[in-house]
C-alpha cells in the first residue's frame, strides 16, 4: 500500500509537533481565586510559563466539560479539556511566575510578575468589563502599572541583567508591593508613584518566596542561600530582624533552599517548605515545633485555618495537621503541582507541568480539570 506524499508540508509537520511539545511542557506556576461578590469562587487566574496571565470562568469549564462528557460518552478516553480564558494577557517575556490581587473586589488590581523582572498591574474591573473581550487580542490591554527592577553596574560601567521577579506580597494599606528577586534582594514598590522604597538586603542568593507579616509591618524571605534560608524583616527600617533556619543541624556544604513560605491567619505561626521536609515554627517563641518529612519535594504551601495544604513534585494535594500528621490526600491531574490557592468556601485550585489546573470542591470531589490556553 503507498501513500500520495505529494501534498505533504514537511515546514507545517514540524510546527505542529513542535507546538504539541511545548504544550506538554508548559507549566502553570500559579493559580489564585479572582475577587467575587459571590459565596463560590467565579474564575481562577493562572500566571503561564509561556508568559500569559489569563482568568478562566469555573461555570464555563463545568459546562464545557459536560459537553465533552457527552460526546465521548461512548469511548473508553476522554482528552483533557482545553479551556477558552475569558480574558487573556501576554504579561511577560519569558514565564509569568505570581499573580495577586491588590485590593478588594471589582476595584482591584490584578499584579503578575516574571523572568523579565517586571511587576504588570491592570485594573479588574477594565479586564472583565468587556463583553466582547477576545482573548487572541489580549496583548492589547494595557497595564496601569509597569515595574522594573533595577539593574547593578559593573566595574566598567556594564549593566547586569534585569533581575527576574519570582513571588510577590501585597500591602494594601500601606500601598507597598514586595517582590523576591533573583539578584538575592527583596524589593518594596510604593504602588501610588511607582518608585522603590526600600530594599530588603542580607541574603546571598536567589529569593524564591515572600510573604507579608502585614500586622507588624514585617516581610519574610525564603532563599537558596544554604544557611539562614529564611528571614523576617522590619518594613520600617529594611532591617533584618529575625532569622529562621529550617535545618540547624544540615552539613557544611549541603544545599539548602526555601522554596516556599506561608502564615496562618493570626501571622503569629509560619510554615517553611525546604526541599522534602516541612517545618512548622512559632514566630513570637522563634522556635520549631514540628518537622514534617514529605513524599516529594514540596513547591507550595499555605494555611486553612489550623491545618496546612502541602503540594510538591508529585500529583497529590496533602493536608496536614499542625503536628505533622496526614489527614487526607487528593489526587490531582499536574504530575508536578506547583501552586495550591484556597477560596473562602473551601474549594481548592492546584496549577502545575503540562498548564494544567484542577479545581476541587471542599468535599475534595473534581469539579474540573483543564489544561491552559497556549499563546
Amino acid at each position: 500500500m503507498s501513500g500520495d506524499a505529494t501534498g505533504w508540508d514537511e515546514d507545517a509537520y514540524r510546527e505542529s509537533v513542535l507546538k504539541e511539545r511545548e504544550v506538554q511542557t508548559r507549566t502553570a506556576f500559579r493559580t489564585v481565586f479572582a475577587p467575587s461578590p459571590n459565596p463560590s469562587p467565579d474564575a481562577v487566574v493562572v500566571a503561564s510559563s509561556d508568559g500569559s496571565v489569563a482568568s478562566y470562568s469555573i461555570s464555563s469549564c463545568l459546562s464545557d466539560r459536560r459537553l465533552q462528557s457527552l460526546r465521548f460518552a461512548d469511548t473508553k478516553a476522554q482528552n483533557v479539556l482545553e479551556a477558552e480564558p475569558g480574558c487573556f494577557l501576554q504579561g511577560h517575556d519569558g514565564p509569568a511566575y505570581d499573580v495577586k490581587f491588590y485590593g478588594d473586589g471589582e476595584d482591584s488590581l490584578l499584579l503578575s510578575c516574571g523572568d523579565d523582572g517586571r511587576i504588570r498591574g491592570w485594573m479588574w474591573r477594565d479586564i472583565t468589563s468587556s463583553e466582547a473581550h477576545d482573548h487572541s487580542q489580549g496583548n492589547s490591554a494595557k497595564p496601569v502599572l509597569d515595574l522594573v527592577n533595577p539593574q547593578s553596574r559593573g566595574p566598567w560601567g556594564a549593566l547586569s541583567p534585569i533581575p527576574e521577579n519570582n513571588a510577590l506580597a501585597v500591602d494594601f494599606k500601606r500601598g507597598s508591593i514586595y517582590a523576591a528577586a533573583g539578584d538575592s534582594c527583596a524589593y518594596c514598590w510604593d504602588v501610588e508613584c511607582g518608585k522603590i522604597k526600600m530594599v530588603f538586603k542580607g541574603h546571598s542568593d536567589y529569593l524564591h518566596c515572600i510573604v507579608a507579616r502585614n500586622s507588624l509591618s514585617q516581610i519574610i524571605t525564603g532563599s537558596e542561600d544554604g544557611t539562614a534560608t529564611a528571614r523576617i524583616w522590619d518594613c520600617r527600617s529594611s532591617k533584618c530582624v529575625q532569622v529562621i533556619d529550617p535545618d540547624k543541624d544540615h552539613k557544611k556544604g549541603f544545599f539548602s533552599s526555601v522554596s516556599s513560605l506561608a502564615l496562618d491567619a493570626s501571622e503569629s505561626w509560619l510554615v517553611c517548605g525546604r526541599g522534602r521536609d516541612l517545618s512548622i515554627w512559632s514566630i513570637s517563641a522563634s522556635d520549631c515545633i514540628a518537622k514534617i518529612s514529605t513524599s516529594a519535594p514540596a513547591q507550595d504551601v499555605l494555611f486553612d485555618d489550623n491545618q496546612i495544604l502541602e503540594v510538591g513534585a508529585e500529583p497529590v494535594i496533602s493536608r496536614l495537621d499542625m503536628n505533622g500528621a496526614v489527614l487526607s490526600q487528593i489526587h490531582c491531574a499536574p504530575q508536578s503541582v506547583f501552586s495550591v490557592s484556597l477560596h473562602q468556601s473551601g474549594v481548592t485550585a492546584v496549577g502545575g507541568y503540562g498548564g494544567l489546573v484542577d479545581v476541587i470542591s471542599q468535599f475534595g470531589s473534581h469539579l474540573c480539570t483543564f489544561r491552559c490556553k497556549c499563546i
